[in-house]
């Protein structure tokens, strides 16, 4: 199968990889742009950021995660070696619809963990591996060809697919820690239902962008295999 087109032109690339690296821009625009339009917009019952993580976890009896502040815009994170929920400036003691959402979300993954939630601990048990595979993913190609080694071909091409799978894994565990933040948001009455709605706009942007992630590591895969795999069939 050629790879390239006319005029030398990486149809796979073109194909593949270009709507994905569009996709992945539209995704990061609307994240951001979401996030603005709701951070202008004060929660009626006043509560900050770090509050709503809070009421998050209590809600789901989990008492013994700490909430930090940590610098940068949307630098959010759970942290599971320390059980920490770091939240960043924009967000901590910030009243904003966004504020909440975002907060809630990450006490979502403080809660998977809480609950054994096999997916996340999935993911972080492959993660040593899949950073080791990701890195030595090109060399291993690259040798293979060089060499004329079909066998380091394939094990290059497995170790991106760690990569994928990694991804993959990641989708649905942001999706659930948004959906177990919204329940808690609903149910615990953080917010109005006037305002539940632009906190689960807030979470769907930033949702987008794990799929468009997915998209791409698909999407090179399967670049890969056709370049590579087409070329050792040579």
């Amino acid at each position: 199968m050629p790879y390239y087109g006319f005029y030398g032109i990486d149809i796979y690339y073109i194909v593949l990889i270009l709507p994905c690296i569009l996709l992945a821009a539209w995704a990061q625009m609307r994240v951001k742009s979401t996030f603005n339009k709701f951070s202008r917009v004060r929660n009626m019952r006043g509560i900050t950021g770090a509050q709503a993580a809070e009421a998050v976890l209590r809600q789901n009896g989990v008492l013994d995660v700490r909430i930090e502040r940590v610098a940068g815009n949307l630098t959010d994170h759970y942290d599971p070696r320390t059980n920490v929920i770091r939240l960043s400036e924009s967000v901590y003691d910030s009243t904003s619809v966004a504020s909440v959402g975002v907060a809630a979300h990450e006490a979502g993954h403080a809660v998977q963990y809480a609950v054994h939630y096999a997916p996340i601990h999935l993911r972080a048990a492959i993660v040593p591996v899949t950073q080791i595979g990701s890195t030595a993913a090109l060399p291993l190609l690259l040798l293979g060809l060089f060499l004329n080694r079909g066998i380091l071909i394939d094990i290059g091409i497995w170790a991106f697919a760690l990569s994928t799978i990694f991804q993959l894994i990641t989708l649905p565990v942001e999706l659930n820690a948004s959906n177990r933040a919204l329940a808690a948001i609903e149910q615990g009455g953080l917010l109005t239902s006037e305002e539940y709605p632009m906190a689960k706009q807030t979470l769907s942007a930033a949702a987008m962008t794990y799929v468009a992630a997915l998209a791409a590591s698909l999407a090179q895969l399967l670049r890969l295999i056709l370049l590579f795999g087409g070329r050792r069939r040579d």
